[in-house]
């Protein structure tokens, strides 16, 4: 079993190459493009280091492997797909909630396509999920430095990128008339019932704000709405007197407004409302709290509060050995 980055990336174009020998209406095609897809990410993880690929135990025994100081008589076990796809989004910024959810739909037909008597692949026609899967593709080789046409080769690449610009089309298009709907039935109201939807939004946008939600304009009726996304990158940390200030990048993954009850998901659908820019979240906190510290009047309250109990596990203690010595 290997599990370095190069062995990784030639199986999944050879997986590659026989699901594109199959016609696009046939299981096998689906079935070909999702073995790949996994050995695709697989690549990408090891990458970064061939260890990630390795099930964790306390012994460290896959781990030994995945350096080379394995043992014949230790089976190597690797860590599930599920893993791996939490692993690209974890370690890749190209790879999004998108991809990862639309990898996991492929790849849960896999599994039940292989292990129960269902032909999964039969009932899920490519058109459902191909756009998916060439993004997904294309993401995770931008992740490694590659480039679909290295993956797919050149006329396979150019059908990909083909079918990427047909789907971003069709989502500007749906986006753009559900927001054209929304904003026609919002204008339609009584100046009054806007008026305290307005200000309804307001209030709601500046207590979902305390819960973690990013206040935007929704493009459909111009109140306040809220985004939600996903934290990436590395946390700024910085002390401001006596408080410790943490900044996070997040990308929107979700949009609501409560004015006009506009909802839109995905990457995709964000930025053509223009909601879909990074914001950053800011959260303070104390120092002993960031750093698993105690104060002083923390800690006399802790010592003032054990302290009965403390006393009587010592009497009971004494009675014990007393006991025993008659």
């Amino acid at each position: 079993m290997s599990w370095e980055r190069d062995p990784l990336w030639a199986k999944a174009k050879l997986f590659f190459e026989r699901a594109f020998s199959k016609p696009r209406d046939e299981p096998e095609f689906g079935l070909w493009c999702s073995l790949g897809l996994e050995l695709l990410a697989r690549a990408a993880v090891a990458s970064i280091s061939p260890t990630l690929l390795a099930e964790p135990d306390k012994d460290h025994k896959f781990l030994l492997h995945a350096l080379g100081r394995g043992t014949e008589r230790d089976k190597r076990i690797s860590i599930g797909s599920a893993q791996v796809m939490q692993l690209c989004r974890t370690l890749f910024k190209e790879f999004t909630e998108d991809d990862k959810t639309s990898a996991l739909a492929l790849l849960n037909r896999r599994n039940e396509e292989l292990h129960t008597g269902a032909s999964t692949f039969a009932d899920y026609p490519a058109g459902q999920w191909l756009a998916g899967f060439y993004r997904t593709c294309g993401n995770l080789c931008a992740a490694m430095g590659e480039t679909l046409d290295n993956l797919f080769g050149q006329e396979e690449a150019n059908v990909a990128r083909e079918t990427l610009i047909e789907n971003e089309n069709d989502v500007k298009q749906r986006v753009k008339s559900q927001i054209a709907a929304y904003a026609k039935v919002f204008e339609g109201k009584p100046p009054a019932e806007r008026d305290a939807a307005k200000t309804e939004a307001e209030a709601a946008g500046a207590e979902l704000a305390k819960q973690r939600h990013h206040r935007v304009t929704c493009p459909a009726c111009k109140c306040v709405a809220t985004v939600q996304g996903m934290p990436f990158g590395k946390e700024m940390v910085a002390h401001d007197d006596d408080e410790i200030v943490i900044r996070q990048a997040v990308r929107p993954t979700s949009f609501a407004c409560a004015a006009c009850g506009l909802r839109l998901s995905g990457c995709a659908e964000l930025s053509v409302a223009g909601t879909g820019n990074q914001y950053m979240r800011t959260t303070r906190t104390t120092p002993e709290a960031f750093y698993g510290l105690y104060n002083e009047d923390d800690l006399n309250a802790q010592v003032e509060a054990r302290l009965p109990e403390a006393l009587d596990d010592y009497v009971a203690g004494q009675m014990q050995e007393y006991d025993n010595e008659g």
